[in-house]
């Protein structure tokens, strides 16, 4: 196992140098100047040339990509452009809401997707099925933008039972220790923080969760489904094994393999496709941190971001491989 991980890392190289040289190539094609971003329309031409050289920009592209390079093996993620502060300093909050969200949609996702498509296995084509089945077809097809706006409406405008938008209240804001609202308040005894902190999180957490909420039900239906007609799945309904234990414990043991990989790559999305999400609701995540940098040309803020994302959804895919073997004995890793 360890020569396995060490292998899956090794490969990880190659990976993400590609994506840094196609992400490198990809917004040196945007169109827009970030000197001009930066000092404004009404900004000298000399003035802008300047800055260019500042910013080393006026190097030809390999130059700057291999200097980008060079400060990525030292761990320097470089400097943005915008606001002139290390990207090593600045991404973590950003990085911390995002992950905070994802985990706290990913959780609400399997918990109900995985319950619901077990019961719909169980009862198959009972009213349940058919009505779980309906409601995650609905929840694939339904915009994020649309029922987070409809969500803001009718739970925060009309009943007042959620906040509109951000991660805390600012007339008691939380002091941020590791930028993990949850976790920063437990470990400092402000339950009451804990609370408001959730409160914030619950529009954009079940926002979130609809699509992966969904697809995880229906792979769980399926699977579960194909075990249960399984020749052992039978001998334990004969030997009159109660059908909770039969469906929770031989059941799905062995359909959770295609669920955990989506549930993987559901989770590696979250982390990287949450923007619609944190904009409508007003959070400070990685995906408007991108976009905002995307809008502004910052160069470094960009390559950077994309990096971390890569990395994180890398990294989530070996855990699941790890998970595997972990969860069903027969798989072997040489």
């Amino acid at each position: 196992m360890l020569q396995y991980i060490m292998r899956r890392l090794l490969q990880l190289i190659p990976v993400l140098l590609g994506m840094t040289f196609v992400v490198f190539l990809i917004i040196r094609a945007i169109p827009g100047d970030p000197a001009v971003v930066i000092l404004g329309q009404q900004a000298t031409e000399e003035a802008v040339a300047a800055l260019r050289e500042t910013l080393g920009l006026n190097n030809p592209w390999y130059v700057q990509y291999f200097e980008y390079l060079k400060n990525l093996f030292t761990g320097d993620l470089g400097q943005s452009i915008r606001t002139r502060t290390p990207v090593n300093e600045e991404i973590w909050p950003y990085l911390a809401a995002t992950f905070e969200l994802s985990m706290f949609a990913i959780i609400i996702a399997v918990f109900i997707g995985v319950n619901a498509g077990i019961i719909s296995a169980w009862f198959q084509n009972s009213w349940f099925d058919y009505t779980a089945m309906i409601l995650a077809l609905v929840g694939v097809s339904i915009p994020i933008f649309w029922l987070g706006l409809m969500m803001q409406y009718q739970f925060s405008l009309q009943w007042d039972w959620f906040p509109t938008t951000g991660r805390e209240d600012v007339r008691n804001p939380v002091n941020a220790i590791t930028n993990l609202y949850i976790f920063d308040t437990i470990i400092q005894g402000r339950f009451d923080q804990t609370l408001d902190v959730l409160r914030h999180l619950a529009m954009p957490g079940i926002a979130l969760a609809t699509i992966p909420m969904a697809i995880i039900a229906r792979m769980t239906r399926s699977s579960m489904l194909e075990v249960m007609k399984s020749d052992y799945i039978r001998t334990a309904r004969a030997k009159g094994e109660k059908m909770f234990w039969v469906v929770y414990r031989h059941s799905l043991k062995n359909a959770v393999i295609p669920v955990l990989t989506v549930i993987g790559l559901q989770t590696g999305l979250l982390l990287g496709g949450a923007i619609l999400t944190e904009t409508i609701f007003g959070l400070p995540g990685i995906g408007r941190y991108i976009y905002e940098a995307i809008s502004s040309r910052d160069y470094p803020v960009i390559q950077s971001g994309i990096l971390v994302v890569a990395f994180i959804f890398v990294m989530i895919n070996l855990i699941v491989d790890i998970l595997y073997s972990i969860i069903d004995p027969r798989i072997r890793y040489s």
